[in-house]
C-alpha cells in the first residue's frame, strides 16, 4: 500500500530533522556497502593462505611457516571485521535546506543548543512540541 502524501510529506520532514540533528547517524544509515565486496575477498584470501601455510608448515613440521599463516589468517580475519578509519568531524556538517542539501554552516561553528531535562526528555518535549504545531496550523 503506497503512502498518501500527507504520509510522504511527513516521512521527509522527519528524515531531514534527522539529517539536521544527528548528520552523522544519517549518513551512516544512507551508506551503502559496496567498498565492503573488495575487503571481504581479500580479507578471505588472506585466510585461505593463511590457512594453507598452516596446513603446509604442520606437515613439514616447520614450525615458523605454520606461525606465518597463522598471522596471515589473524590478519585477514581483523581486515574483514574492522572498517575502514574515517576522519571524525566536530559538531553539525551543516545546515539542511528546505530542498535536503546540506550547507556548510554560516558564521563559523555554530553554538552548542541547550537540553532540557534528561537524554529522553528534551527530545520528548521537543516532538511534543512540533506535534502541537503541526496540530495548531492543521486546525486553522
Amino acid at each position: 500500500m503506497p503512502l498518501s502524501e500527507y504520509e510522504q510529506r511527513v516521512l521527509e520532514q522527519m528524515e531531514r530533522a534527522l539529517t539536521s540533528d544527528d548528520p552523522r547517524l544519517a549518513n551512516t544509515l544512507q551508506s551503502t556497502g559496496r567498498g565492503n565486496a573488495l575487503r571481504y575477498v581479500l580479507s578471505g584470501a588472506g585466510v585461505v593462505v593463511g590457512l594453507l601455510l598452516l596446513v603446509v608448515g604442520a606437515a613439514t613440521s616447520q614450525t615458523w611457516l605454520g606461525a606465518i599463516g597463522f598471522v596471515l589468517m589473524f590478519a585477514g580475519v581483523v581486515f574483514a571485521f574492522l572498517g575502514p578509519r574515517k576522519k571524525q568531524q566536530d559538531g553539525p556538517v551543516g545546515v539542511v535546506g528546505e530542498d535536503g542539501t546540506v550547507q556548510p554552516p554560516q558564521g563559523g561553528a555554530p553554538k552548542p543548543r541547550k537540553r532540557q531535562g534528561g537524554r529522553s526528555g528534551g527530545l520528548l518535549a521537543r516532538l511534543e512540541e512540533r506535534w502541537e504545531n503541526r496540530r495548531n496550523e492543521g486546525g486553522r
